[in-house]
């Protein structure tokens, strides 16, 4: 166990902050005491964070574009179990824990749901004692920093690399590798064999940043390694055949460079345009391959016989944006190993698994022939052969050339990088039942029928010690009060709450700490923005990224509509009502930067609107990221899972604000399926098209938005709100919007969904109202939410995928 007194942890904090800066405590910022504080506890964990990384027990790596990790000095003292020791040191010598911890800037690497999903997984495997690491890339600026200027998204860089360094990161020069760009694959005959030969390559380092991923109370340390693109070191011990890079004139040399560190400047660059999906695909095959040689550098050290890979190795692939790892790992397993084809597609189909996030045909990335064959000859040359053998095999099973064609990995000029993934894998996996089914029935139909044994769900989970333990800590020792501490690592033990739904005094516990931390986010809000809300109203919540599935539209035309009552009626009597949202766009994404727009303007005149008696506020907090979703999702009421039926994979907010006791409104999409399984109909609000609907209507139309629009008063008259002037300044965005719903037949149902949606808010007005019955109903979110750990997923994943016949 790791232990530290208070005396032994001043001295070592006095001394770390003089030999970082060269002077005192007094003299120092909080951004400088939190990366001392930092530098402290790598100190402390040092030992045990290099004995896990010389292990060779199986080892499993999980290849991610995105790790949303978020501030991580809270977790790890929290983890380490040392909080109170720390925070009276630093008591001592007159300075607030909390101060440092809000001086962490959140790291920039991730969206979403993707990568706060990769960074949950990365804190279960610690915890679990499961060797298991995370490879993705050290982006200098992350996705973008989110302003509003008049209402609109701007999208600034995210410096969060303050200085050029992260607190928590360790830099391994000894253990950089160079990805190969561009250049010509020559196949030349040696001793028989076909050997591929790179010639004209451009070269980049990839430079290894590794982050420690504490277990929770059981010193054990993974690594989350993350590459930086850099020009090559003259003297890394290559002698490159791109012959600019090093030679010629000052214009090639910078613009070498230009091309070297674009790699890791931004997570998901534009790809609208030709330069821009080109970058991607360069961040792509960086990631894969940087870390495949890692992986690789790691074997051969350990001498294991390379047809026993599998035996030692478990990769894991993220959605689609890692699936390079698949043709890599053959390129090595050929070019270098000097292994037959046969030999290496047998192992790299037995290392590599894969998890599908989505059924959406838009988001199956595909990318075009010529574009794979220019910057990646080799990976291509690969693609195309797994490809052919793989239809061979098809032809030969089926007399179905429309089927043949689509389980092609190379078709109609594009590369279809779920189908390789699914190829080159031993395991594809959805992420909720629901999602699963759809996988099988649907989306990939041919594939599990061809074989579906590959095929299983592993329903996402959270990390319930960041979001309920951390976040929330007045729930957490309430909780840990009435039924002890087992439950921090085993959240099934949750379910001991239940004994407590009729005790009036607990539920009154309850309902006193959602006040408290509502509180907190009021007087947040009111700091930050100016908006005064009251902590007595419903907060209604949507926080996640913004997209049109999501229907984040839905959710401010039922706004609307309960503005227009309002105006009728200033004397309704409703719960008074705070509407939080929390999304960012992508830069591309017109549609969704209009939504936002609108989504700004209503705010902007409700809350300005005294005739409605501070009935409605709208705010929407600008950036949305980790750190406030630590401050939101505790004072949360009502949980807006309102995604189209059959879109959204999984969620993993909707577990989140299940655990802090808030009501899920939501569709039977995802996993909001199994959080009404697990609940029971009368602890969570449901409405709207049905997954089977949503599919009919889809395979065979039938659905009109115009004639919703035509007859229904309701409708129709938000509807025209967005074009008739009756919200200030958005008559180009309006317009936009308009003709998603009505000229292209709202792909999304929002109309065919919205009278569903006002009767179920109207049910969550009715069941407020009763504060006991609420209050119970939190508790029994609470107590059923244990499932939802991410712990729970990571096991079966090392049970079911990873340690499979182990």
């Amino acid at each position: 166990m790791v232990r530290i007194t208070k005396q032994e942890f001043k001295e070592m904090f006095n001394s770390k902050i003089y030999s970082i800066y060269a002077h005192s405590i007094n003299e120092a910022t909080n951004e400088q005491l939190q990366i001392v504080l930092s530098s402290v506890i790598k100190d402390i964990i040092a030992k045990y964070w290099v004995d896990n990384r010389l292990s060779t027990n199986k080892e499993v790596y999980y290849f991610s574009i995105e790790f949303l990790i978020g501030r991580q000095l809270k977790s790890n003292l929290l983890n380490l179990q040392i909080e109170e020791v720390i925070k009276e040191g630093l008591e001592d010598m007159g300075i607030d824990l909390d101060d440092l911890i809000c001086a962490e800037k959140d790291p920039a690497l991730g969206n979403g749901g993707l990568g706060r999903l990769a960074a949950c997984f990365l804190d279960s495997m610690a915890s679990l004692n499961i060797s298991g690491h995370g490879y993705g890339i050290r982006y200098k600026y992350g996705l973008f920093e989110q302003k509003f200027i008049n209402g609109y998204q701007v999208e600034v860089p995210d410096n969060w690399l303050l200085h050029e360094q992260y607190s928590w990161e360790s830099i391994r020069p000894n253990k950089a590798v160079v990805v190969k760009f561009g250049g010509e694959v020559y196949l030349e005959e040696d001793n028989g064999r076909l050997k591929a030969k790179h010639h004209g390559y451009i070269p980049v380092m990839a430079m290894p940043y590794d982050i420690p991923i504490i277990g929770y109370d059981n010193d054990f340390i993974n690594t989350l390694r993350l590459f930086k693109a850099e020009i090559l070191n003259r003297d890394f011990g290559i002698n490159t055949l791109y012959a600019n890079t090093f030679t010629g004139s000052y214009e090639q040399a910078l613009k070498y460079k230009y091309y070297t560190e674009e790699i890791s400047q931004v997570l998901y660059p534009n790809d609208s345009n030709h330069a821009g999906k080109l970058l991607r695909l360069k961040q792509e095959y960086f990631l894969v391959s940087s870390g495949i040689q890692d992986i690789i550098n790691k074997y051969r050290k350990n001498k294991f016989d390379i047809l026993d890979f599998p035996k030692h190795i478990a990769i894991h692939i993220n959605d689609t944006h890692p699936t390079l790892c698949i043709p890599e790992l053959m390129r090595i397993l050929l070019d270098e190993e000097g292994l037959s084809w046969e030999e290496a597609f047998d192992i790299t189909k037995n290392t590599i698994s894969y998890t599908n996030h989505t059924i959406m045909a838009e988001a199956m990335e595909k990318w075009p022939v010529d574009m794979m064959k220019e910057l990646l000859p080799r990976i291509y040359m690969i693609i195309e052969e797994i490809n052919k053998r793989y239809v061979e095999y098809l032809n030969h099973k089926y007399n179905d050339n429309e089927k043949i064609r689509r389980m092609s990995i190379i078709c109609d000029n594009n590369i279809n990088m779920a189908n390789l993934s699914i190829i080159g894998s031993y395991s594809v996996n959805g992420v909720a039942k629901l999602h699963t089914e759809i996988l099988k029935k649907e989306v990939l139909s041919d594939f599990y029928e061809d074989d579906p044994g590959k095929f299983n769900n592993k329903t996402n989970g959270i990390a319930h010690r960041r979001w309920l333990i951390s976040c929330n800590e007045d729930l957490s020792n309430l909780i840990t009060e009435h039924i002890g501490n087992i439950w921090k690592k085993d959240t099934e033990e949750l379910k001991r709450l239940e004994d407590y739904k009729e005790n009036r005094n607990f539920l009154k516990k309850l309902e006193c700490i959602k006040i408290k931390n509502k509180t907190k986010l009021a007087n947040f809000i009111a700091e930050e923005y100016g908006i005064c809300i009251n902590p007595e109203s419903i907060y209604d919540v949507q926080i996640k990224r913004l997209h049109a599935y999501k229907r984040q539209l839905l959710n401010v035309l039922h706004i609307l509509h309960l503005y227009h009552e309002l105006l009728e009626n200033p004397e309704l009597d409703i719960v008074p009502r705070t509407f939080i949202f929390g999304a960012k766009a992508a830069p591309g994404y017109h549609l969704a930067k209009c939504i936002i727009k609108l989504i700004n303007s209503v705010a902007e005149k409700i809350n300005n609107d005294k005739s409605i008696n501070n009935k409605i506020k709208v705010v929407f907090i600008e950036n949305y990221g980790v750190s406030l979703a630590e401050k939101i999702i505790p004072s949360t009421d009502v949980s807006e899972q309102i995604s189209t039926a059959t879109k959204e994979a999984s969620g993993t907010g909707n577990m989140k604000f299940m655990m802090n006791g808030a009501i899920t409104l939501a569709t039977l999409d995802g996993a909001n399926v199994e959080i009404y399984d697990q609940v029971g109909e009368e602890n969570i609000v449901i409405f709207g098209l049905k997954a089977s609907q949503v599919l009919n209507y889809n395979k065979y139309g039938g659905y009109s938005s115009l004639d919703l629009y035509n007859s229904n008063f309701k409708i129709k008259r938000v509807v025209d709100d967005l074009v008739n002037g009756f919200i200030p300044n958005i008559s180009k965005e309006g317009r936009v919007i308009y003709d998603s719903l009505i000229t292209y037949n709202d792909e999304y149902f929002v109309l065919r969904d919205f009278e569903n949606y006002i009767e179920a808010q109207s049910k969550i007005d009715t069941l407020y109202r009763d504060k006991e019955k609420w209050s119970k109903m939190c508790l029994i979110n609470i107590a059923n939410s244990g499932i939802f750990s991410s712990d729970r997923t990571i096991s079966e994943y090392a049970k079911d995928i990873w340690f499979r016949g182990c």
